[in-house]
C-alpha cells in the first residue's frame, strides 16, 4: 500500500521553542490556562459561514499570535469555543475529590455543592517494580493492552457507562457526572468521560505514589470509545500520551469534511447517542458555521504526545477527514517546536474495525516509552494512506508563522516562603512574597506545587500572591512550594516549602472492619434481597454503601445505593441478567472501610407482557466484514416491557467479532443479544436504538444476517 509518510521535526529555533513549549504544558494541571483573560465568546447566531478551516494561531481579537509564549492563552479560547459549540462544559475539579489507589483498582468519590457520585476502575499492573506510568483504556476497546503492559506502564480500565450512560435521551443524562451536575446538563458525553478520567487523575496525585506515577498517564480507546479518548486527552494537560483509534465522526476527523466524505452523518453522529454538547444541534447541517474544528483540538494537545490510529477501509469513520485535522493540528505543533510529538498512522493493512494492528505495534512501544517511561526519543510521523489522503491545502487560507520565542528566556525571581493560614480538613490558606520579573515579559502568575517524593503534583494557580487549595485530604501533611511564571512561560526557582498538617474533620481517622457474608436471597426478574454481617468502628458505624457492577466479570463496580442497615433490596433490575454486588462501611467522619465479599446474582427470566421488533440498520461495510448499527428494539404492544432478547442468523462463515449496548452470546451461527441494564425498560411505543455489532466474513461474501425476531 503506497501512502504519505513523513517525519516531522521541529523546526524555528528549535532548541529554545522547544524548551518554552514543554514549560507550557507544566505536569500537574489540567488546564494550565485557566488563569487566561478571555474576550467574550461570540453568539451562535452572529456566527459566519466559512468553509476552510479556523486559523488556530488567530486569536479572538483578531491579531495572530507571534511567539510560544502566547500559545497557551489562545489554546484556552480554543477551549472556551470547543466547549460552548461542541462539548459542552467540562467542570472544573469538584469541591471534594477522595478516594484510594490499590494494585488492582481505584476508587473515585466525588462531591460538589452538596451532590455527590461514586465510581471505580480495575487497575493491571505489568512486571517488575513500581511506581508505573498508566494508560488509562475505555470501555475495554484500545490500544493492545498487552502490548503496554510489556512496555512497562499499567492499565486502568475505566467503564465511561458508570460516568456518562448511553441510551439516554438528552433531556435525563445518567451517570455519575450527572449525578452532580444534573440529568439536564448540556455537557456531552464524551465530555462527561473526560471529567471521569480527570478525577481518577485526582485521586492518583492524591495517592502515595508508591504504585501510580501521577505525572504519567496516557488514555486509549476506540470507535465511540476513540471519540472519548480524543476528548479525554484534548482537555486534559495531565494526559502525557493521547491514542485515539478509529473515532469516527464526533471524533478526529474535521466537522466541515464529512457531509463531502460519505462518513456518518453529524446529524447522526448528533442522534445516535448524546456524545456531543447540546449546543452542536444547531450545526449539524451547516458545520460551516462553527467557530472552531478539530484540527484545533488536536493542536490543544499539543506539545504533549499524540498518536491517532486511523481506518482508511471504512469510509463510514471519516479517514480522509480525520487525516486533515492531523495535518492541521500538526502545523501547531511544529509552530511550537515540538513537530516530532505527533504521529497520525492510517498505513494499514488490515480492514476490521478496532483490530490490534501490527504496522501499530513498534509506534505504539515507542510513544509509551517516550511519553510515559520517558526512556525514548523516537520522533513521531504521519503515515496517510493513499485510498483516504486528506489535502489540508483544500481547507485553509491561512499560513502558519515562524513563533518566536520571545527575548525573554530569564525566569523570575523565587518567591518567598509560603505561610498557611485557615488550615482545616480539606483546605488551607496560602500566602508569599511577590517575586519580580527578570526579563521584560511581566509576571503572569504562580503555581503550587506539593513536595511528593519523584513526582510533585501541582496544587493549584494564582495570578496574586495568595490561593486558597481545596480538595485537601483530613489529617495528612502537606508541604507545599510555589514558583513563579512569567508571560513567556519561564518557571521561577521552588521558594521554600511551608509544611502544614489538615485537621482530622473530628478526630476520627480510623475507617470502620469490611463487612462480611454478604449474601443474596429472593431474586426475582426485577428485585434481589442483599443482606450482611455488621462492620464495627471506635465511634460508631453510620451506614453502608452498596455497589453493583454488570455482568460475572469485569465491568465496574458503582455506588447505587446507601444503608443505615445490614440489608438492603434493590429493585428495577433487568430479567435474565448478572449483577455483582459489594458493600462497604462509612463512619460519622467519612471513613470507609475496605469492600466486603463479592456476592453474585443472575435475575429470572422476565414475563413479556408486550412484543417487540428487531430492525436492523447497515452503518457501513467492507470487503471482509460489516457493523450494524443501529440495530432498533421497539416496543409494538400496548403494555411496558422490562426486557428484550433478539435472536438472528449469521451466514455461513461470518463471525461476530464485537458488539455494544447488549450482552451477545454466540451458538454455532445463532447469535442471541439481551437487553443491558440501561435499555431494557421500553413503554409502548418506544424504542432504543445504540445497540449494534460487528462481524468479520470472507472477502467478497455480501449476505448478511436474517431471521431478526424479538421476545
Amino acid at each position: 500500500m503506497s501512502a504519505q509518510a513523513a517525519t516531522l521535526p521541529a523546526t524555528g529555533a528549535a532548541t529554545v521553542a522547544a524548551a518554552q513549549a514543554a514549560a507550557l504544558a507544566a505536569p500537574g494541571v489540567e488546564d494550565e490556562g485557566a488563569d487566561c483573560a478571555i474576550p467574550a465568546l461570540p453568539d451562535a447566531g452572529s456566527l459566519p459561514t466559512n468553509a476552510m478551516l479556523p486559523d488556530p494561531f488567530k486569536k479572538l481579537d483578531g491579531t495572530r499570535i507571534s511567539t510560544t509564549a502566547e500559545w497557551r492563552c489562545r489554546r484556552e479560547e480554543i477551549k472556551k469555543l470547543s466547549e460552548k459549540f461542541v462539548y459542552g462544559e467540562k467542570p472544573p475539579k469538584p469541591s471534594s475529590v477522595t478516594g484510594t489507589v490499590s494494585a488492582t483498582n481505584i476508587t473515585v468519590n466525588a462531591s460538589n455543592n452538596g451532590r455527590s457520585s461514586s465510581f471505580s476502575a480495575s487497575v493491571q499492573l505489568p512486571s517488575g517494580t513500581g511506581p508505573f506510568p498508566a494508560v488509562v483504556v475505555l470501555g475495554g476497546f484500545g490500544a493492545d493492552t498487552a502490548a503496554i503492559r510489556a512496555a512497562g506502564a499499567a492499565v486502568i480500565n475505566y467503564d465511561p457507562y458508570a460516568v456518562g450512560r448511553e441510551g439516554t435521551p438528552r433531556n435525563n443524562k445518567q451517570g455519575a457526572f450527572y449525578s452532580i451536575y444534573g440529568n439536564t446538563s448540556s455537557t456531552g458525553l464524551l465530555m462527561a468521560w473526560a471529567w471521569g478520567v480527570s478525577r481518577i487523575i485526582d485521586v492518583i496525585e492524591q495517592s502515595s505514589g508508591t504504585i501510580l506515577r501521577a505525572d504519567a498517564t496516557g488514555v486509549t480507546g476506540c470507535s465511540r470509545f476513540g471519540k472519548g479518548a480524543f476528548v479525554i486527552g484534548v482537555f486534559d494537560q495531565r494526559i502525557a500520551l493521547t491514542m485515539p483509534i478509529e473515532s469516527g465522526s464526533a471524533g478526529v476527523p474535521i466537522f466541515r469534511g464529512i457531509p463531502g466524505e460519505g462518513a456518518q452523518s453529524l446529524s447522526s453522529a448528533y442522534g445516535e447517542q448524546p456524545w456531543l454538547g447540546d449546543a452542536f444541534g444547531s450545526f449539524t447541517g451547516s458545520p460551516n458555521r462553527l467557530p472552531v474544528d478539530t484540527h484545533e483540538m488536536v493542536a490543544m494537545v499539543a506539545p504533549r504526545g499524540l498518536f491517532i490510529m486511523d481506518n482508511p477501509h471504512i469510509a463510514n469513520l471519516g479517514p480522509r477527514s480525520a487525516s486533515v485535522a492531523a495535518l492541521g493540528g500538526a502545523e501547531v505543533y511544529k509552530a511550537l517546536g515540538v513537530g516530532s510529538n505527533i504521529t497520525y498512522w492510517s498505513d494499514i493493512q488490515n480492514g476490521s474495525h478496532c483490530a490490534n494492528r501490527p504496522e501499530w505495534t513498534t509506534p505504539l512501544q515507542q510513544n509509551i516509552q517516550k511519553f510515559l517511561l520517558k526512556t525514548g526519543n523516537a520522533a513521531g510521523s504521519i503515515r496517510i494512506a493513499s485510498k483516504a489522503q486528506g489535502n489540508l491545502a483544500q481547507w485553509r487560507d491561512w499560513q502558519t508563522p515562524t513563533l518566536g520565542s520571545s527575548s525573554d528566556t530569564t525566569a523570575p525571581s523565587t518567591p518567598g516562603t509560603p505561610a498557611a493560614s485557615t488550615v482545616t480538613a480539606t483546605s488551607a490558606t496560602l500566602t508569599w512574597t511577590a517575586s519580580t520579573d527578570q526579563g521584560g515579559s511581566g509576571l503572569a502568575g504562580y503555581n503550587l506545587y506539593r513536595e511528593q517524593g519523584s513526582t510533585d503534583p501541582q496544587l493549584g494557580q494564582s495570578t496574586t500572591t495568595s490561593t486558597t487549595l481545596t480538595g485537601l485530604t483530613a489529617n495528612t501533611e502537606y508541604q507545599v512550594y510555589v514558583r513563579a511564571r512569567d508571560g513567556a512561560g519561564n518557571l521561577s526557582g521552588n521558594s521554600q516549602p511551608v509544611t502544614f498538617t489538615t485537621t482530622t474533620g473530628g478526630g476520627d481517622t480510623s475507617p470502620p472492619t469490611a463487612p462480611t457474608g454478604l449474601a443474596a436471597s429472593a431474586t426475582t426478574s426485577t428485585a434481589t434481597a442483599l443482606s450482611w454481617t455488621a462492620s464495627t468502628d471506635d465511634t460508631g458505624v453510620s451506614g453502608y454503601d452498596v455497589l453493583r457492577a454488570p455482568g460475572a466479570s469485569g465491568g465496574t463496580f458503582t455506588q447505587v445505593a446507601t444503608s443505615t442497615t445490614t440489608s438492603y433490596s434493590d429493585t428495577g433490575l433487568t430479567a435474565s441478567t448478572t449483577y455483582r454486588y459489594q458493600v462497604r462501611a462509612r463512619d460519622a467522619a467519612g471513613n470507609a472501610s475496605s469492600v466486603s465479599n463479592t456476592a453474585e446474582v443472575t435475575t429470572q427470566p422476565g414475563t413479556s407482557t408486550g412484543t417487540c421488533t428487531a430492525v436492523p440498520t447497515v452503518q457501513t461495510q467492507w470487503s471482509t466484514g460489516y457493523v450494524i448499527q443501529p440495530l432498533t428494539i421497539t416496543n409494538t404492544g400496548s403494555s411496558a416491557i422490562t426486557g428484550w432478547t433478539v435472536t438472528f442468523t449469521l451466514p455461513a462463515g461470518h463471525t461476530m467479532t464485537g458488539s455494544w449496548n447488549g450482552t451477545a452470546t454466540v451458538s454455532g451461527q445463532t447469535v442471541t443479544i439481551r437487553n443491558a441494564t440501561h435499555n431494557g425498560s421500553l413503554a409502548p411505543g418506544a424504542a432504543t436504538a445504540g445497540v449494534g455489532f460487528q462481524v468479520s466474513r470472507p472477502n467478497g461474501n455480501t449476505a448478511l444476517p436474517s431471521g431478526y425476531t424479538c421476545a
